[in-house]
């Protein structure tokens, strides 16, 4: 798996490899409002994760996700190192937790 310096380069990068829908992480679900499709963690599997920490302030830190779903749409879901903790369901924080743990 690929290194990149910024999530932005990561996200341009994934994009040309057709993670091109925009997630949203919600308490149960992800969803791509865009598409109006919403995902229940059953429904996805992660590809990758790229972490990337803040140069100056390690509240700037953020994860991001290469998301594919078990009908083969694959988007990207850039959320805050580990904001999701307190606002999503315990199945979620499993399968974030889980997937994330067979980085490439």
């Amino acid at each position: 798996m690929k290194h990149y310096a910024t999530s932005s380069e990561a996200m341009e990068s994934l994009k040309k490899r057709g993670y091109t829908a925009d997630f949203n992480l919600h308490h149960e679900w992800i969803e791509c409002p865009s598409l109006d499709i919403r995902l229940m963690p059953e429904e996805f599997h992660i590809d990758e994760v790229h972490r990337f920490e803040g140069m100056t302030n390690p509240d700037d830190s953020e994860v991001l996700y290469a998301i594919r779903s078990t009908k083969g749409l694959k988007g990207l879901l850039l959320d805050a190192y580990g904001a999701y903790a307190d606002s999503v369901s315990a199945d979620m924080i499993k399968k974030l937790r889980i997937d994330s743990s067979t980085e490439h």
